[in-house]
């Protein structure tokens, strides 16, 4: 159970500081990347003893992919992330000024105009491959450095900073579907689960295939 609410405690504290940061309309695409890598970063430090720090179901389903968590308690992740996600975005539509919801969209992820489906898809599938493989390089190997959540979350800013204007960057299920739900503006929702989850689990199964078993080579003597 703990773990279940600290999954849901930080995909609610990512949709509202994340999508929170769109409503206010002062935050630039630097501050807005800042919002949800930051939350990232504190929220993954605080609960990755306790849950991992998923927050987001394309990193369940990846780490359900090459067995580092088990169906019923993967099921029980994405169930709270997307509950965290929805109770999140409630908060935000309740406490924010209507004028400024109604004018962000609550923060839903969205396509730009000139985007296409295919191309939105593949940006989402790459920058998650990257966030689900800089999760494996610094979180689930275990010679990883202790800094993980902090390499997590500026892997969420760098995402961000590249395709944020294209499809608002999502790179997670939850982040896009809460906002959706609540606004309204599921016009291209699908999206936003295929591409995270094609590339999460890409991501994963290429780091435990190929990466996780290399030979860390000895320190030269300059280094020793």
């Amino acid at each position: 159970m703990a773990a279940f609410i600290a999954e849901f405690i930080g995909t609610f504290a990512l949709v509202f500081i994340g999508a929170g940061s769109i409503i206010n309309g002062q935050a630039g695409l630097l501050g807005v990347a800042l919002a949800h890598g930051l939350t990232i970063a504190a929220f993954g430090s605080a609960f990755g003893a306790i849950s991992g720090g998923h927050f987001n179901p394309a990193v369940t389903l990846a780490m359900l992919t090459i067995g580092k968590i088990d169906p019923v308690k993967a099921a029980g992740y994405i169930v709270s992330q997307v509950a965290g996600a929805i109770i999140g975005a409630l908060v935000l539509k309740i406490a924010f000024p209507a004028d400024l919801v109604e004018a962000a969209k609550l923060g839903t992820p969205l396509l730009a105009a000139n985007a296409t489906i295919g191309g939105a898809i593949i940006v989402e599938a790459i920058t998650t491959f990257a966030l689900v493989s800089v999760i494996m390089g610094t979180a689930v190997d275990g010679r990883a450095p202790k800094l993980g959540a902090l390499f997590i979350g500026l892997t969420v800013t760098l995402d961000i900073l590249c395709i944020g204007t294209l499809t608002g960057a999502a790179m997670n299920p939850a982040r896009s579907i809460g906002p959706a739900l609540v606004s309204g503006n599921l016009e291209n929702f699908w999206v936003y689960w295929i591409g995270p989850i094609i590339g999460g689990i890409a991501g994963a199964v290429l780091y435990q295939g190929v990466m996780a078993h290399r030979e860390v080579a000895p320190p030269t003597s300059r280094e020793a």
